[in-house]
């Protein structure tokens, strides 16, 4: 018989905080009675990182284990590290101490959030507030990033489409979008500055929760230039459990009428 499972993975905090988001994310995912669903961590998270979670589940009874990773893009290096533990694939693209997970159910991989439209309309309702003339304000989206040769190219794609998306949702004049590493952000500042004067520029973190980098390293890293920024990360957010009901939804048919997403109701 078969017993469905969700495992919603994402990277941990020491942030009590941090971990208390994700947590009451996934808690309300909504599912059939029937389904157990588990938040584990990569790491930090003692006692629950992700072999925790397998074991939990597998307890449980679950035969099939749907996996979602809760990342901000395919191009994070964790995702590739991750998949391959899960032996989704065989060989990581880059060194890992990973080992392969004990695991006896079936894997059912999901995809990171890169460009989704759910993602979008989070990042623009943060944001809206900031907005005072949409057709004189540009957009700056702002991720983490990657120098890793693949994994930049990953990271660049989704933040482009997703400031993209933005954009549309707001009539904004311009998007952008800029990376932590590498370091590109005061070029991106520059560059705008020169090339719109008269437009103010929107500062967008795209992190899942708030902490170092939404309040040290981006504001550090806008020295010197004019903007508005409001440090608003994507949790906590009810639109983050659509999402992984999204996600969910191609491998367990029968929630799908419950949990279909509604960007209208919310």
């Amino acid at each position: 018989m078969v017993k469905y499972g969700i495992l919603v993975i994402s990277h941990g905090s020491r942030s009590a905080d941090w971990v208390r988001l994700v947590d009451e994310a996934v808690a309300a995912v909504r599912l059939p009675e029937t389904v157990p669903i588990c938040s584990a961590y990569l790491e930090i998270v003692e006692g629950r990182l992700i072999q925790d979670g397998i074991t939990q589940l597998e307890a449980l009874g679950v035969t099939d284990l749907i996996v979602v990773p809760l990342f901000v893009s395919s191009g994070s290096t964790h995702i590739d590290e991750i998949s391959y533990a899960f032996g989704v694939k065989r060989q990581p693209l880059l060194p890992t101490d990973m080992e392969p997970f004990a695991v006896r159910a079936r894997i059912h991989w999901t995809s990171p959030i890169d460009d989704d439209p759910v993602i979008a309309e989070i990042v623009y309702g943060k944001l809206r507030r900031l907005s005072v003339q949409p057709s004189r304000e540009i957009v700056m989206l702002v991720g983490h990033g990657s120098i890793e040769k693949g994994f930049h190219l990953l990271w660049r794609r989704g933040l482009e489409r997703l400031a993209a998306r933005v954009r549309e949702l707001g009539g904004f004049a311009e998007a952008d979008s800029a990376m932590l590493l590498p370091d590109q952000l005061p070029r991106k500042m520059k560059y705008w500055k020169v090339r719109k004067p008269d437009h103010t520029v929107i500062v967008a973190p795209l992190f899942l929760s708030e902490g170092y980098f939404t309040r040290q390293v981006i504001p550090a890293r806008l020295t010197g230039f004019a903007y508005r920024y409001g440090g608003e990360a994507l949790l906590p957010h009810p639109y983050i459990s659509r999402w992984i009901e999204q996600q969910i939804r191609p491998y367990l048919p029968a929630a799908s009428a419950d949990t279909a997403y509604d960007a209208e109701r919310g």
